[in-house]
């Protein structure tokens, strides 16, 4: 099972982006998918989760900004992210998340992440 983010760019802050995560070769709508990230010189971050019923979760850094959604027809994840701030400023990756997102929090627990699920990642620049 792997996943491949996508959509990231560079944005003023205030902007928005919507990334994408998607899975090849397997029906997404099974499982609960988390988002992190990762910033220059800093730890993995939680973003947000979302349980295959449709429940979602946000870590405290985003939450009010952010939104995460499925469309299982087109096998996808989105992030959409709003009100950008240069601090969002990271590699997001998407990932399977094993314990479907029960007791996610949004502090990063690599124990969550389905061994080898995230793929490279998709850059996102906030600039001031």
């Amino acid at each position: 099972v792997q996943l491949q983010a996508s959509g990231g760019g560079l944005v003023q802050a205030g902007g928005s982006l919507r990334l994408s995560c998607a899975g090849s070769g397997f029906a997404l709508d099974t499982y609960a998918i988390q988002w992190f990230r990762q910033a220059p010189g800093k730890e993995r971050e939680g973003v947000s989760c979302i349980s295959s019923d449709g429940r979602t979760y946000f870590g405290d850094s985003v939450k009010g900004r952010f939104t995460i959604s499925r469309d299982n027809v087109k096998n996808t994840v989105y992030l959409q992210m709003n009100a950008l701030k240069p601090e969002d400023t990271a590699v997001y990756y998407c990932a399977r998340d094993v314990f479907g997102c029960v007791g996610w929090t949004g502090t990063f627990l690599s124990s969550r992440l389905m061994k080898g699920s995230s793929g490279q990642g998709t850059q996102v620049t906030v600039s001031s």
